[in-house]
């Protein structure tokens, strides 16, 4: 990249166990690549507090302790995504998490000739994010973060992410970054990985 250019504007989903700073990083990749980071858990939280139609249904769903179906759950990200700051990039997280999410936005993509420019994975060791997320237990007060909680935790991400980073990269998008060390380190990895043609 020549000095004194922009960055591309991309279409990004980011993944990482949780434990692997994908909040801190996302919000900094918006910020350098001048995209929204869009995290599905802030567009239901905003919805309900907005009192959308959408939000309500979410509303109730998780008060009955239910999980937002995918037909609500992309029904939401569609509507963030025709949003004109979305138009040129974005950067998803927490969306897709299943594969019939994963066909969803490739059509709400393919409606405007688009397709996703990366899917960054941040790896991390496992044991390396269990002390992590245990010493923050700790400082926190969190005493329901117990180690096989949080080993649950991790075991199910595998479980249901495995298969979409699988897909993506089968379509050669994926992109691995080691999310360990420094944020700065990390952050700093994932741009030049990103910057990568």
């Amino acid at each position: 990249m020549t000095q004194g250019t922009t960055p591309p504007k991309l279409r990004l989903i980011i993944v990482g166990p949780p434990g692997a700073g994908k909040g801190t990083q996302a919000a900094r990749i918006a910020e350098h690549f001048a995209i929204p980071a869009i995290s599905t858990g802030d567009i239901f939280r905003a919805n309900i507090k907005n009192g959308t139609e959408l939000g309500r249904q979410v509303q109730e769903i998780t008060a009955a302790g239910g999980y937002v179906s995918d037909e609500i759950t992309n029904a939401i990200v569609e509507d963030r995504l025709a949003q004109d700051d979305a138009a040129e990039g974005f950067l998803l997280d927490g969306y897709p998490r299943t594969t019939g999410q994963v066909a969803a936005l490739d059509a709400m993509l393919g409606k405007k000739d688009l397709g996703l420019d990366r899917v960054l994975a941040l790896t991390v060791d496992e044991d390396a994010v269990v002390s992590r997320l245990l010493k923050r237990a700790e400082i926190e007060g969190r005493a329901d973060d117990t180690e096989d909680v949080i080993r649950e935790r991790q075991a199910i991400y595998r479980r249901e992410t495995a298969p979409l980073t699988d897909l993506y990269a089968e379509r050669g998008l994926l992109v691995e970054v080691d999310g360990l060390g420094d944020m700065d380190d990390v952050t700093e990895r994932i741009i030049a990985a990103l910057s990568q043609d």
